[in-house]
């Protein structure tokens, strides 16, 4: 839900219209929730996501459940860690990085959204770099050694 709603904050600070709407339920930490932004220059009729230009999936079950919905020429991004190898969808790029790995060796795996944050800034063309950042100084404003961490595994999944 975090992801979602720094994205959308991203979004926001570039000038963009945005919608952000989570799907909060039973799920937990590593189950399979999820939220659906939108980042436009246009107006946003609808904040329902249905072939979602990014994809982030963290796990198999995630994979499984949503890689068929992403638009032809879109970009999905997965955790190797939690998913392993798989048989990559025709007429999309696939990112797939070892973002539980790659937290685990930060100090804290639940910063491997944020890995995934980094990775969008670096493969998409509304999201950058310098507004993520910006937004997520905002989100931790008073915890310094929370955005230190989440910045640099951000800045982990824009080198990856």
């Amino acid at each position: 839900m975090f992801m979602g709603k720094l994205l959308a904050e991203a979004g926001l600070l570039a000038g963009q219209n945005v919608t952000w709407m989570p799907a909060y339920g039973a799920e937990v930490r590593g189950g399979t929730s999820y939220s659906m932004v939108k980042i436009s220059n246009a107006e946003i009729a609808s904040p329902i996501v249905i072939n979602p230009g990014i994809l982030v999936v963290m796990n198999k079950p995630s994979l499984l459940k949503y890689e068929s919905k992403v638009k032809p020429g879109g970009i999905l991004i997965s955790n190797k860690s939690l998913i392993g190898d798989f048989n990559k969808p025709k007429g999309i790029k696939v990112v797939n990085m070892q973002m539980t790995e790659i937290a685990s060796k930060l100090g804290d795996i639940r910063c491997a959204n944020m890995i995934a944050i980094g990775a969008i800034a670096k493969h998409s063309t509304t999201i950058s770099i310098r507004n993520v950042m910006t937004a997520l100084k905002s989100a931790f404003q008073g915890k310094e050694d929370l955005f230190i961490l989440n910045k640099k595994a951000i800045e982990k999944g824009y080198g990856a």
